[in-house]
């Protein structure tokens, strides 16, 4: 009797001791705060989406008063990961790094007024354009600056990693003309160098710059030349197509039932959404 109790004690130490080395592995991919999923279980369905954004650039996506990420980029992203059963999270990116932050999966999508480029396409894909735009010229009101000609001899601002960078560059006879051309951080720290003199003249998305201009009536002025017109897409990784056929199929229904204009109006009073 004691000779089988021994054997069967063995046998259970054995089970035991294979438990402890094997562990509690999990086949899924990373669910890190601020990571994608980027080694879902072969078959899976992904059910998270991480967005990158500039976390300045109101009114797509920014910081309200108390901290919270709002915007109409964010209701939109919102509004699609609810119909898409998807849990979403956004992360504040360096705008400048967006591609990369994408195609090494540190994020899914990139969602926050982002331009259509030829550039851009060759390294992600998009979704079908959402909103169209321009690149307009702000300066302060009363300055003497009325024309892309006037800019001569002035320091101009934008933002760095911005459309508005490769649409400046896209008209080198009026740049080469230009005293300086700096770049910034955010829209926000260009307007507060205009401000206070620091550049004479700001380049940059009409949808963002008239936000802030319309917070400070009187300061600023857009004059009537502008340095093109582009549209607003959502940027993936050129692997995601199924990904990206979910998110056109929801954006696309969106439009249909009257969500996505129902959003637009709540930021800027009236549906812009193509």
């Amino acid at each position: 009797m004691k000779k089988w109790v021994a054997v069967a004690m063995t046998v259970l130490m054995s089970g035991l001791l294979l438990v402890g080395c094997g562990g509690s592995s999990s086949a899924g991919g990373t669910n890190e705060p601020g990571k994608a999923n980027t080694e879902p279980e072969k078959g899976a369905v992904q059910q998270k989406i991480v967005i990158g954004l500039d976390d300045t650039f109101a009114p797509m996506g920014f910081r309200d008063d108390g901290g919270n990420l709002v915007g109409f980029d964010v209701d939109m992203a919102k509004e699609v990961a609810s119909r898409l059963d998807m849990e979403v999270e956004f992360k504040p990116i360096d705008w400048n790094s967006k591609e990369v932050e994408l195609n090494s999966k540190k994020i899914d999508m990139i969602w926050n007024g982002l331009t259509i480029t030829k550039e851009r396409l060759e390294k992600i894909a998009f979704s079908k354009p959402y909103m169209a735009n321009r690149q307009i010229v702000v300066v302060l009101s009363g300055s003497d600056i009325k024309t892309k000609a006037d800019l001569a001899g002035k320091v101009v601002g934008t933002q760095e990693g911005s459309s508005s960078v490769d649409a400046l560059n896209a008209e080198p006879e009026v740049t080469g003309t230009f005293k300086e051309l700096r770049t910034y951080g955010d829209f926000v720290a260009v307007l507060n160098e205009l401000s206070i003199g620091r550049v004479e003249a700001v380049v940059g998305d009409e949808v963002v710059l008239k936000y802030y201009m319309n917070k400070k009536p009187g300061t600023f002025v857009a004059i009537e030349d502008n340095f093109g017109e582009e549209e607003y897409g959502v940027g993936l990784r050129k692997d995601d197509t199924e990904l990206l056929s979910k998110l056109q199929g929801a954006l696309d229904a969106m439009k249909a039932d009257g969500k996505s204009a129902e959003i637009s109006k709540k930021w800027f009073g009236e549906d812009i959404v193509k």
